[in-house]
């Protein structure tokens, strides 16, 4: 695959910036984009032609989410957003940890990638692809920079060690609920390791927190204790009362359509068409509007439109 010149512009530019807020060295930096650090030089300087090959040039594009195309859709600051920036900032600043589980389709790894990409020695995984404990370490290593050659208990203990010497490092791991088990007991032991000196964030939907209580009530080892690691507590952003949840999902799709919509006329129609009354997933009467449709639901509404 060809990478144009403007591509390359763009992403050494979000190279730069991204070390900006990452505290560790310039060689750690370089390994978690996957770059030789002569070439990592070389492109610092301003070098983009004939410097690295084009698979390195995709793959640290697609590591700093650098895409041609951003600028046909626009980011809202919806209330999840602001959420979620405030529990980032709150965690990271504190150094405690929560676990979110909420409604899917309502912009969380949107959100979550777009304010970790702003924020000092914050780290976005991706659970969905690491659900082995093996991936998920091996994950970690590479957005911490460290080697992900040798044995599996070195690379561990790099990446504790990693953590440990970075200035109030925040980690999301996103999709959390796609974790194997064998996963959630390696995690527990990073945290422990690392309690002191770092804040942790999952993200997930209602199979996170079934699995995380489900584990509990069957006294199952380390599901007790990730929880007390993670406040005690799951966070929602969507409300629960059905008359609440209508307005939520109301404003969500409002903001969303109107940084993303020309003519401003057609907000309100392609709102009510998002609004489908479905049974709430917190229902407790007949009769109850509740599931609504998501925020992808919208996307294609408005690019079918645009």
């Amino acid at each position: 695959m060809e990478i144009t010149t403007e591509l390359k512009h763009n992403i050494r530019e979000a190279m730069l910036k991204g070390k900006e807020n990452f505290s560790g060295t310039h060689s750690a930096y370089a390994k978690s984009l996957g770059i030789d650090f002569l070439d990592y030089y070389l492109i610092r300087k301003g070098e983009i032609e004939k410097v690295t090959s084009p698979s390195t040039w995709f793959s640290a594009g697609r590591k700093l989410q650098v895409s041609a195309y951003d600028h046909l859709w626009k980011t809202a600051r919806t209330e999840v957003y602001t959420q979620l920036e405030d529990n980032f900032h709150f965690c990271q600043q504190h150094q405690v940890s929560m676990i979110l589980v909420d409604d899917c389709g309502i912009g969380k790894t949107y959100c979550a990638k777009i304010i970790i990409s702003q924020m000092k020695n914050a780290f976005y995984i991706d659970a969905s692809q690491s659900q082995s404990k093996i991936r998920l370490i091996r994950q970690l290593a590479v957005a911490l920079g460290c080697d992900t050659t040798g044995k599996y208990y070195e690379i561990l203990e790099n990446v504790k060690y990693a953590i440990n010497i970075l200035e109030n490092p925040f980690i999301c791991i996103d999709e959390a609920g796609d974790l194997e088990y064998t996963a959630y007991l390696e995690l527990k032991g990073i945290i422990n390791a690392t309690e002191s000196n770092s804040a942790w964030y999952m993200i997930g939907a209602d199979g996170l927190r079934s699995k995380i209580t489900k584990g509990i009530n069957n006294h199952k080892v380390g599901f007790a204790e990730i929880f007390s690691r993670f406040s005690d507590d799951f966070v929602t952003l969507v409300p629960r009362n059905p008359e609440q949840r209508k307005e939520f999902y109301v404003k969500l799709f409002g903001d969303v359509a109107f940084v993303n919509i020309a003519d401003k006329r057609q907000i309100n129609k392609i709102v009510k068409s998002c609004m489908v009354k479905i049974d709430s997933p917190y229902k407790t009467t007949r009769g109850q509007d509740g599931r609504i449709r998501s925020l992808r639901y919208l996307k294609t509404i408005i690019k079918v439109r645009g």
